[in-house]
């Protein structure tokens, strides 16, 4: 398994959110699963990013608009946020860790916005907790949405 001090990236979590489907590894490419973990948020909520990177994607996949940032520390890490209403970056822009990315929109019928965070390492999906602390363990520091401490991490120079 993939670790931070493989690749070199440490990534601040929204732990300040309620994990409501964990990372579930697919079987194949094409099999189910959840490869990512997706949180419920405040509605509005403004999305950070948990590290140093370029944006490399913004748009709309199957009706989500997505953000993808690579790692400034390791370009064959990917991270994906999802779900956003609005978008403040754009292609090419270089992000600091706490940079906004843009904001969640109104909650659904059951109160929840749902954030979709996910990491990949070249094709690889992975858990994002492993990028976040080394092991798979829940997070033990809260942070606000990409802001925050991260001293379990290794520092990207």
């Amino acid at each position: 398994m993939l670790s931070t001090i493989a690749l070199g990236v440490c990534l601040a979590l929204p732990s300040n959110a309620t994990v409501i489907d964990s990372f579930r590894a697919p079987e194949c490419s094409r099999c189910a699963g959840n490869r990512g973990i997706e949180y419920a948020v405040p509605a509005n909520a403004v999305v950070r990013s948990g590290l140093r990177g370029e944006v490399v994607f913004v748009g709309m996949v199957a009706n989500v608009r997505y953000v993808v940032v690579r790692a400034s520390a390791d370009p064959r890490v990917r991270v994906t946020y999802g779900g956003l209403a609005d978008v403040a970056v754009g292609q090419g822009e270089e992000l600091r860790r706490g940079d906004a990315l843009g904001s969640m929109g109104e909650s659904d019928a059951r109160g929840i916005a749902r954030l979709h965070l996910g990491v990949r390492v070249g094709d690889e999906y992975i858990d994002p907790l492993v990028v976040a602390r080394g092991s798979a363990a829940k997070p033990r520091f809260r942070v606000t949405l990409g802001r925050g401490p991260t001293s379990n991490c290794v520092r990207s120079p």
